[in-house]
């Protein structure tokens, strides 16, 4: 699903026009984003959790040279499916 069936999905279930699904869809979005950054969990209860984690710096390979590479730090996040969205997806 692309971002614009996302809108189009939450405008005929919310009863929203596009335009507003669009921003609602997009405050989510950047209040989501806001809060990993900060270091902070977002919990949705019964659909999932978006968690902030770090990776230390260390080495990679190239695959294609072999060559051994330092990896920088970075931060990205993680998702944990919540009991109800695992009860719907396994039923």
């Amino acid at each position: 699903m692309t971002k614009a069936e996302l809108v189009s999905a939450i405008a005929d279930k919310a009863g929203l026009n596009k335009a507003q699904a669009k921003g609602a869809l997009d405050a989510f979005i950047v209040s989501v984003s806001d809060s990993l950054k900060a270091g902070d969990e977002v919990r949705l209860i019964g659909f999932g959790s978006f968690m902030p984690v770090k990776r230390a710096a260390g080495l990679a390979r190239n695959p294609k040279t072999g060559e051994r590479v330092k990896r920088p730090a970075s931060h990205s996040c993680r998702f944990r499916v919540g009991d109800s969205l695992k009860s719907t997806l396994n039923s």
